[in-house]
């Protein structure tokens, strides 16, 4: 009998990477070369043998945004859908087929089975927190290209994993940290990176208030398979009997520690976003101080070149908030911010301006996804790559340690670990259930 496991095996022995395309790739983490203008996709409609043919794993609320601007790009071809819920899939494949007026897109309950189809270049990946870094794992060593929802990780032991997993499977991955691509939030991380704030001396970052359960609902008969693959939602998180609680608006699964990942669920744009602009993408904050309360409000990171990190919960005109104050002025914004909110007129006056200089320094789009798929063409680094991902999340996990042991903690960046803390190294790493260790 064929199940889902033995062809996701078989297909990952014809995918393992060429020496070609090994070598072809392993410069991937060095600095990214341009994008040609003439680029395929760039307007109109590709030819069938440029189109970038797409999967998608988690249809639910966030998959479906994420569908939804892969369906707009030209080059796309989305073939496959996939949910553990009967609703969520069908209510994709529905998308899908809409957009290229037929019935062709394939339905999967099992992502398996989807990975091991040849055809499939890419996927993207959004179902709940616990199942991002193991499917974007067994995706890229099948052969596949990954867009991966935030938060991209549960544990730091996991970002290390990504980015190792990446490298060696000469694979382009992009983390849903999608503020990196949006032009209110760019314009805010030139003004620091082009020294008009002056020196940089305290960044804030919006946060929700720290919650992370460890008490479980009560055990309810399970639907039918067929509705609810209840085993596979679970996927990497321990075992749990099923209750419709956790299904419930608003991800009601994300406060419950063993599927959440407690600041991160903001902080891994806020953070990510707050990193980039002052020049560190390439590691964490070292020290944290415990704030003395239950919610995170006004905790406190470092970072080795003096920046401090402060969480707020409150008082943001909107989602995923971030603040830099520097000796010359300061600069807010958040996603209802139509323009930011700026310490001097003068600054806006550049906004445009900024933003252009970004996109031709860097070679970017406003458009994340867009930016995936031309690195998917040119095989270059993404804006919200593995390393990139891993450190932003490393610094939110390391806030959640440190909320949980209601201590002080200093971490080495380098090393990875934090400093002569034996109980909070070995929260490092989080449970795992089989078979689903990496």
């Amino acid at each position: 009998m064929v199940t889902a496991e033995s062809k996701y095996i078989l297909n990952l022995e014809k995918r393992k990477p060429t020496r070609r395309a090994f070598l072809q790739q392993a410069a991937w983490a060095a600095v990214p070369f341009l994008v040609p203008a003439s680029a395929p996709g760039r307007g109109g409609k590709a030819a069938p043998n440029e189109r970038i043919i797409l999967g998608v794993i988690g249809t639910g609320g966030r998959g479906q945004y994420d569908l939804s601007a892969a369906l707009q790009e030209a080059d796309v071809q989305v073939v496959a859908v996939c949910d553990v819920q009967k609703g969520n899939r069908l209510q994709a494949k529905t998308m899908v087929d809409q957009r290229y007026d037929n019935q062709d897109c394939a339905v999967y309950s099992d992502f398996r089975e989807l990975l091991a189809r040849p055809d499939i270049d890419a996927v993207i990946i959004a179902p709940g927190d616990r199942w991002h870094t193991p499917m974007s794992v067994l995706a890229m060593r099948a052969g596949k290209d990954v867009y991966s929802e935030k938060p991209c990780t549960m544990s730091i032991a996991e970002g290390r994993t990504l980015i190792d997993t990446a490298r060696r499977y000469s694979r382009v991955f992009q983390t849903g940290m999608q503020r990196r691509s949006e032009a209110n939030f760019v314009f805010a991380d030139e003004l620091v990176r082009t020294d008009m704030l002056g020196k940089v001396h305290t960044v804030y970052a919006h946060t929700l208030p720290f919650e992370m359960r460890t008490d479980w609902l009560a055990a309810q008969p399970p639907p039918p398979q067929e509705e609810l693959d209840w085993n596979l939602w679970l996927g990497p998180a321990p075992w749990h009997p099923y209750n419709p609680g956790y299904l419930g608006g608003c991800m009601a699964w994300l406060n419950y520690f063993d599927f959440g990942t407690g600041v991160a669920g903001w902080c891994s744009h806020t953070i990510c976003q707050c990193q980039g602009a002052i020049e560190s993408d390439l590691t964490s904050a070292v020290e944290y101080e415990y704030p003395g309360n239950e919610t995170s409000e006004g905790f406190t990171a470092r970072y080795a070149n003096g920046v401090k990190l402060v969480l707020a919960c409150y008082g943001w005109r909107g989602t995923c908030g971030v603040r830099y104050e520097g000796t010359e002025g300061w600069v807010s914004v958040a996603d209802d911010y139509t323009v930011p909110d700026v310490s001097s007129e003068s600054f806006l006056k550049e906004r445009h301006k900024l933003v252009r200089q970004y996109m031709t320094k860097s070679q970017r789009p406003m458009n994340h996804m867009r930016d995936f798929l031309d690195c998917l063409k040119t095989r270059r680094q993404t804006v919200a790559h593995p390393q990139l991902a891993h450190c932003s999340m490393a610094t939110c996990h390391a806030i959640n340690i440190s909320m949980l042991l209601k201590r002080n903690l200093t971490w080495d960046p380098v090393q990875e670990e934090f400093k002569s803390d034996p109980e909070a190294n070995r929260m490092r790493t989080r449970t795992i259930r089989q078979p689903w260790i990496l």
